[in-house]
């Protein structure tokens, strides 16, 4: 079956994002999976892992609210048309990954790609697994450390040291170079 979001959402994703594209029709088609098994829009605690960093995820972002801001939307740069879904507070989800993805170079097979996306049946573009356990760990707090170096506050989880020195990731490069 077609999209069954609302056009006038998804013209409100395609301003969000920019423009029209088949990254972000993919992004609009995951989204509406998460939407009618999980309720997403309800969940309490959604998570979304995304194994991609294309334009899809400004779809994401906007349709389900799963953003990087509040911790819910995690990148995994597999480079995979992948994501998973998880609502923490029913303990259910499910990992859907496109099948055929288009590959367009030009701007009628773009056109065409985003027509067959936003036409073709969710379970003719996505291959689903049901999953029931969390994909990632919850966002946590982390106290800040100055670097000893440039002195900006740097994620405790982040800091480097260095010759018995509080270093943050691009101090720490630009002094040991084995990395």
């Amino acid at each position: 079956m077609a999209c069954t979001i609302d056009k006038i959402k998804i013209d409100k994703t395609i301003e969000f994002h920019g423009h029209s594209c088949p990254g972000l029709a993919i992004g609009i088609r995951v989204s509406e999976l998460a939407m009618e098994r999980l309720d997403i829009s309800e969940c309490i605690s959604p998570v979304c892992v995304a194994e991609t960093d294309m334009c899809a995820l400004d779809a994401v972002q906007f349709l389900t609210g799963c953003t990087y801001g509040k911790g819910n939307l995690v990148h995994k740069d597999y480079g995979k048309a992948a994501f998973t879904f998880f609502d923490r507070s029913s303990q259910r989800g499910f990992r859907a990954v496109l099948v055929n993805r288009p590959n367009v170079t030009d701007g009628a097979a773009r056109k065409d790609a985003i027509e067959m996306i936003m036409a073709a049946d969710l379970d003719e573009l996505f291959r689903v697994q049901e999953i029931n356990t969390p994909p990632v760990k919850p966002a946590r707090i982390l106290e800040s450390i100055q670097c000893e170096a440039c002195g900006e506050m740097v994620m405790e989880s982040r800091i480097r040291r260095f010759a018995g020195r509080n270093l943050c990731i691009p101090c720490f490069t630009g002094q040991e170079q084995k990395i």
